[in-house]
């Protein structure tokens, strides 16, 4: 049994770190694109009364509707904001990994 106790505790202390940046590259991107998407969707979709609930987030990002010039800026607001919520969870995890390591790693 105490060899199963320091086989998990290994296993619980080589968690590997998450490189922050690369996190950030990647939500940015992800939320970036994903609101150039719903944006240009909504455009192409059209309609009477085209993204009504989209449109509220211009009252957030200063510049951005439901248009093309809308879709470019939300891709820039989304690429800033993914990135930042990506880099803040990626240093939060490694925090609590180094917590979780002790002092000894």
């Amino acid at each position: 049994m105490a060899h199963k106790n320091r086989e998990t505790e290994t296993l619980s202390k080589a968690v590997a770190r998450i490189q922050a940046g690369v996190l950030a590259i990647t939500c940015g991107l992800i939320c970036g694109l994903g609101l150039f998407a719903m944006t240009a969707w909504l455009l192409v979709k059209g309609g009477s009364q085209v993204g009504q609930h989209l449109q509220l987030l211009g009252n957030y990002f200063i510049g951005y509707s439901v248009s093309w010039l809308g879709s470019v800026v939300g891709l820039i607001y989304g690429s800033l904001f993914g990135g930042l919520i990506g880099w803040g969870i990626g240093r939060v995890y490694n925090w609590v990994v180094t917590l979780r390591q002790g002092p000894e790693a």
